[in-house]
């Protein structure tokens, strides 16, 4: 089953309106990082308490950008792999991602039976699972 035009039309406009909501997220993520309220609070912490409460602010802020940027760039790789025409096709064994698959998880690289192996041979925590 290869895709058709209306299947990559809609998988293309659902990857760049997620690429556009990230973007979003990554630009208030930074803008509420350099906030007044955090310089000012970061200009007055004076115990130990209140620089591990900074520390941690600090470490969700780039957590979270860390985490928007990866899906970023496996959505690039994704509107890539359509104009490219290798959209669709595991990475592994070259057979066709089931058009389920696709709807689910649009920057799938690999089929169910692959991913299912790879995961229970290299998952890493930054790894997204089926």
């Amino acid at each position: 089953m290869t895709l058709d035009t209306q299947q990559l039309a809609e998988l293309t406009a659902r990857l760049r309106e997620r690429a556009a909501q990230l973007r979003e997220e990554i630009r208030s993520t930074l803008e509420r990082s350099s906030d007044e309220t955090h310089v000012q609070l970061a200009h007055t912490v004076r115990d130990e308490g209140d620089d591990s409460f900074l520390d941690l602010i600090v470490h969700l802020n780039l957590s979270d950008i860390d985490r928007d940027a990866q899906e970023l760039r496996r959505i690039d790789a994704a509107l890539l792999r359509i104009q490219e025409g290798t959209f669709g096709y595991c990475s592994d064994c070259d057979q066709e991602i089931p058009w389920e698959r696709l709807r689910a998880e649009p920057t799938a690289v690999r089929c169910v039976r692959c991913q299912e192996l790879y995961e229970r041979t290299h998952v890493s925590p930054s790894t997204p699972t089926m």
